[in-house]
């Protein structure tokens, strides 16, 4: 499902216009990457929880050289779904 799909999924479902949807929809995104910034969690219950983990500092090989390189540490963001997804899913 593509960005424009889910905005027309939740204009229909709420009854709402594209543009409001489409609004709804980028500011939940926005506060779910603030979030992130700021607390390093943010949880939904039933759906998931979004966190921000940090990955350490690495060795790594240049694929077409061959030569060792340093990879930098730096943070991802990572979401484990909750039981009311996996249930959905299954």
């Amino acid at each position: 499902m593509t960005k424009n799909e889910l905005v027309e999924f939740i204009a229909a479902k709420a009854g709402l216009t594209k543009a409001d949807a489409s609004r709804a929809l980028d500011a939940t995104l926005e506060g779910i990457q603030s979030g992130l910034k700021k607390d390093g969690k943010v949880a939904l219950v039933g759906f998931g929880t979004f966190s921000a983990k940090t990955r350490a500092a690495r060795e790594g090989i240049n694929p077409l050289t061959k030569q060792p390189l340093k990879i930098p540490a730096k943070t991802v963001a990572s979401f484990k779904a909750g039981s009311k997804l996996k249930d959905a899913l299954n």
